[in-house]
């Protein structure tokens, strides 16, 4: 399994049209992308310091989860995921949702956090600083 995930600026035809255009077209019939999550509602309500998660101002997630059986698929199938998102990456903002991220390092994990970063880099520095909880896409204590 392989996922990419980011936050899309503006839903309008243009975005629509690129979204469409890999539809159906990964190699393996198991991968759900690209899908898209809308977000709404009160969870779009919470300042962007009030959690780690700040990006809650954009209302539509693209979600690229691909899976497949074969450990010699994986290539082919990660390469189609990183290619899908690349190709969108006109119409996502410069960030990530942590959750559907795989471990693509720290630019990444920051990005994910944004304002929030430093604060986390705190609180893991506080109460973990052995870095027990180091797995994914780890806040490194200072």
């Amino acid at each position: 399994m392989y996922t990419k995930s980011n936050f899309i600026r503006s839903m309008n035809d243009e975005t629509v049209d690129a979204l469409v255009s890999w539809v159906g077209k990964s190699p393996s019939r198991y991968t759900f992308a690209p899908f898209i999550e809308h977000w709404h509602g009160a969870a779009t309500r919470v300042p962007p310091t009030d959690t780690a998660f700040p990006h809650r101002q954009y209302s539509w997630n693209l979600l690229a989860w691909s899976m497949w059986e074969s450990p010699a698929d994986s290539e082919k199938n990660i390469k189609w995921n990183r290619d899908c998102c690349e190709a969108l990456r006109p119409f996502l903002i410069p960030s990530a949702y942590s959750n559907y991220l795989t471990d693509e390092g720290e630019a990444i994990t920051r990005e994910a956090y944004g304002p929030n970063y430093e604060r986390l880099v705190a609180l893991k520095k506080k109460y973990d600083p052995s870095n027990f909880f180091r797995m994914n896409h780890n806040i490194k204590p200072v």
